[in-house]
């Protein structure tokens, strides 16, 4: 993976200069020149060159007179998809981001990304994973390897994929390893904040030490689970569906294998003959208004489920977002050989 600033050159720099850079950039060759704040100038490729040249212009002068300079860009923080969702039909591979101030923060390359969405992650990472014990006596589970990878580097590779760069990771028992495993995310051309619970905090409680979320739109995960869900597809439907909070659920089929009469005040009305029911249950990943996490107490422990039940009773939208692909949660030793199997065989 390139790192985005490999994609920038001063403004100011030679047609030469510009010309190794690409050279270096191989597949991936295009170039953002930018002024002394990073603040995006203009774009150029080989074919600006080509045509700079054409024109007259040598290597040795100067690329701000060859460089396009109106060029596509992606505003962090939008919260609209469309113009992103209609670079990557249009086949533009390669968009800058900007910030509010016009500096260049990151680069979208849908050669290695699906999409950029508008949200910070948090990932819940301070459970003591005492089920999976002796594996997580002298290592965190979200730190146990699954194939070639730490589960919880499996979650937010795919997160990555999908353009989040803003992550928040709450950690309790043996966090520091994972502070360790990550850092600052820079390596992964990503941002990585660390909240630490001082005492256990539930399963969300944690969120509320956060003041400084970059987007209006919060994902809440575990780190112990495994999936290939489509995140773009996600934050699609909790915009459309206008939801105040929106929980990913499992399908999960019950057959019954015998007649299951209905009946009312004893009399028999209907039956079905081994029926098969369908119920959903929590998948443990959250797409969250920001404003929704206003109701989570400080410090106190607290559970997605009780932050669910108070939005219900605020009369706020509570949807479902039943998962089609793949789900696992490895909670039990069980889980864990099972993952190992299938992630040699599912696409995440």
């Amino acid at each position: 993976m390139n790192n985005y600033k490999d994609h920038l050159i001063h403004f100011e720099s030679t047609i030469e200069q510009a010309l190794v850079q690409l050279n270096e950039l191989g597949k991936d060759a295009i170039l953002f020149a930018v002024n002394e704040e990073n603040e995006l100038i203009g774009a150029l490729t080989d074919g600006d060159i080509r045509r700079g040249l054409l024109k007259g212009y040598t290597i040795h002068d100067a690329l701000k007179l060859i460089i396009q300079s109106n060029p596509r860009f992606v505003r962090k923080g939008e919260s609209d998809l469309n113009k992103i969702i209609e670079y990557r039909e249009n086949n533009f591979r390669i968009i800058p981001v900007i910030d509010k101030s016009e500096k260049v923060v990151n680069v979208i390359n849908f050669r290695t990304m699906r999409s950029y969405l508008p949200i910070d992650a948090v990932i819940m990472a301070g459970g003591r994973g005492q089920r999976l014990s002796p594996l997580t006596d002298a290592v965190p589970k979200p730190l146990l390897v699954v194939g070639d990878k730490p589960i919880i580097d499996h979650n937010i590779s795919r997160l990555a994929q999908y353009g989040i760069d803003d992550y928040w990771i709450s950690v309790k028992y043996l966090g520091e390893q994972i502070e360790s495993y990550f850092g600052n995310g820079s390596a992964r051309n990503i941002n990585i904040n660390y909240v630490w619970e001082n005492q256990s905090l539930g399963t969300i409680g944690g969120v509320s030490k956060i003041d400084d979320f970059q987007h209006d739109y919060i994902l809440v995960s575990n780190s112990d689970l495994l999936t290939n869900l489509d995140y773009e597809h996600f934050f699609l439907d909790f915009i459309e569906r206008d939801a105040d909070i929106s929980i990913v659920t499992i399908p999960y089929q019950v057959n019954i294998p015998y007649a299951v009469l209905e009946t009312n005040n004893g009399a028999v009305v209907d039956f079905k003959e081994k029926p098969t029911y369908t119920y959903y249950s929590n998948g443990g990943i959250y797409l969250i208004k920001k404003s929704a996490l206003q109701v989570i107490p400080k410090d106190t422990n607290y559970n997605a489920t009780d932050l669910i039940e108070a939005l219900i009773k605020n009369r706020q939208k509570v949807i479902s977002y039943p998962l089609v692909g793949y789900w696992l949660d490895i909670g039990n030793p069980e889980d864990f050989e099972k993952a190992q199997r299938d992630v040699k065989n599912i696409k995440f």
